[in-house]
């Protein structure tokens, strides 16, 4: 009933379009990884394998015996993550952060407890404890295997203690998710409409958003289906939902109300539910609507923007950074890794972000190594960030006396390095000498020794023919230096030499 009632106050088609930007492998991933039973989520360990024999679009997940299958709110916490991650735009981020204001709209709660906090702690960890590994076809022709966790690392703050509600989190997203989003293989979704939808009817838009614009030409549109199995449907696309007999069931109380959101929402003009023709079980066919379509000329033809609040700079200085911080600091301080590492405080947070206006985030681990220092030399048994505040006036004062004896040091080897090739080029331009003076007619050369005589007659035996050598040299540098190379001419043809 409560499905029904959704189902006749979704609104249509909405005005405002925000676009969210699914990477195509996570997309085909996220039909199975998500579990939308929530009575047998938790239970549902075993491996879930797709396309088993086809190299080209092969797919293994494998949840955590402890936390199972992710959920539902598994599912709406991450399309959410994605919508943000969307809006930071390029150049792609490796990180999403969000703060306890954005997790409760987040999940759809007015409220935020400790139960709703470890609801999301478990959401969170439900995804980054599940092991994934695909291949796929390259377009080169090559079979690319992956192995991840979509969240390879998270970053959590809570208040003081491990029962207070996450105050703030940074969450971090596989390489090979960043990479193919870096090479735009993402299918563009309108996420204004998939608010109006349950987490069902979230999965059969993506999928079919997703089919219908691979099909789709830009004509024929009355003749655009898509058809797929029904018990293909609950494992790929619905996380492994129960698979029922009967067609009153699955229309009045599995996926009917979905499709019917779908149909409400003008995104699909029908579905058909009929008995499949091959074997027992059903078949559903899918017919596209109005919204299909506009949305596919606005993402795929218009190439119109939707609304992007680019909200990266601020969440990297108010949430990532300081969380990074703290992190590293008790990574440091324990010796631990930090994913060993539950949670960090907000007093440690707050004062990573007062360390990070005097002294820039790539500088920390160098000053968090020189305060730890400090503080074993003096016995100070450090507990929190905020101990090592003392150390910055040091801290600085170091760096800049390290900055200026590397100025100095780099002025030094410059002014050896310039003397060297000065000293280098000397001895070339000595020698082109000698060979332009070698190769000159008898008499040019007679002429350039009757000029250089005059200028050695005070020097007397040997030293008197090395410094005419030398003088004839130099008025031949002088009177043919145009076949002689520059020093910035000579130091070009002699880089990397």
């Amino acid at each position: 009933m409560e499905l029904k009632q959704r189902a006749r106050k979704v609104p249509q088609h909405p005005q405002v379009i925000e676009k969210l930007y699914m990477e195509n492998t996570l997309l085909r991933v996220a039909g199975a990884l998500f579990c939308h039973d929530p009575k047998r989520a938790s239970t549902r360990t075993g491996k879930i394998e797709l396309n088993r024999g086809a190299n080209d679009k092969h797919i293994v997940i494998r949840p955590d015996p402890e936390f199972g299958q992710p959920g539902q709110l598994a599912h709406k916490v991450f399309v959410a993550l994605i919508k943000k991650h969307s809006d930071y735009g390029r150049p792609i981020q490796k990180q999403v952060s969000f703060t306890k204001r954005e997790i409760m709209r987040m999940v759809g709660r007015q409220e935020w407890g400790g139960r709703d906090s470890e609801q999301l702690s478990r959401a969170l960890h439900e995804i980054h404890h599940t092991f994934i590994k695909t291949q796929f076809k390259s377009p080169l022709g090559k079979f690319i295997e992956h192995s991840f966790n979509i969240f390879p690392e998270i970053l959590i703050e809570r208040r003081e203690f491990a029962s207070d509600p996450i105050e703030a989190c940074t969450i971090t997203l596989a390489e090979p998710i960043i990479t193919s989003l870096e090479d735009k293989h993402f299918t563009c979704l309108n996420h204004s409409l998939m608010q109006g939808l349950g987490t069902i009817g979230q999965a059969f838009y993506m999928r079919l958003f997703f089919h219908f614009a691979n099909m789709y030409d830009g004509q024929q549109k009355s003749r655009l289906v898509f058809f797929k199995r029904y018990d293909d449907i609950c494992a790929e696309w619905l996380g492994g939902l129960a698979v029922h007999k009967y067609k009153s069931v699955i229309e009045r109380d599995q996926v009917g109300p979905h499709l019917q959101q779908l149909v409400a929402a003008d995104f699909l003009t029908s579905y058909i539910l009929e008995p499949a023709k091959t074997r027992d079980g059903f078949v559903i066919t899918f017919k596209p609507g109005r919204a299909f379509f506009e949305d596919y000329d606005r993402f795929y033809r218009k190439q119109q923007h939707g609304a992007v609040r680019s909200s990266f700079s601020d969440d990297r200085e108010k949430i990532k950074e300081p969380l990074q911080v703290a992190y590293l600091f008790t990574e440091k301080k324990t010796g631990r890794l930090a994913s060993s590492i539950g949670f960090v405080n907000s007093k440690d947070v707050e004062t990573a972000k007062q360390l990070l206006a005097k002294i820039g985030f790539d500088d920390m681990p160098a000053f968090l190594d020189y305060a730890l220092a400090e503080a074993r030399s003096t016995s100070f048994n450090v507990q929190t960030l905020g101990g090592l505040k003392q150390y910055v006036t040091g801290y600085l004062t170091t760096r800049e006396r390290r900055a200026a004896a590397q100025t100095r040091e780099v002025a030094r080897r410059t002014a050896e390095r310039d003397d060297r090739l000065r000293g280098e080029y000397d001895a070339y331009r000595r020698a082109e000498a000698s060979r332009i003076l070698n190769g000159l007619p008898k008499a040019a050369r007679a002429a350039i020794e009757t000029d250089a005589r005059p200028h050695v007659a005070a020097f007397t035996g040997p030293l008197h023919a090395q410094m005419l050598e030398v003088r004839k040299r130099m008025l031949t540098a002088q009177r043919y230096g145009d076949r002689i190379r520059s020093f910035e001419e000579w130091k070009a043809a002699n880089r990397g030499k």
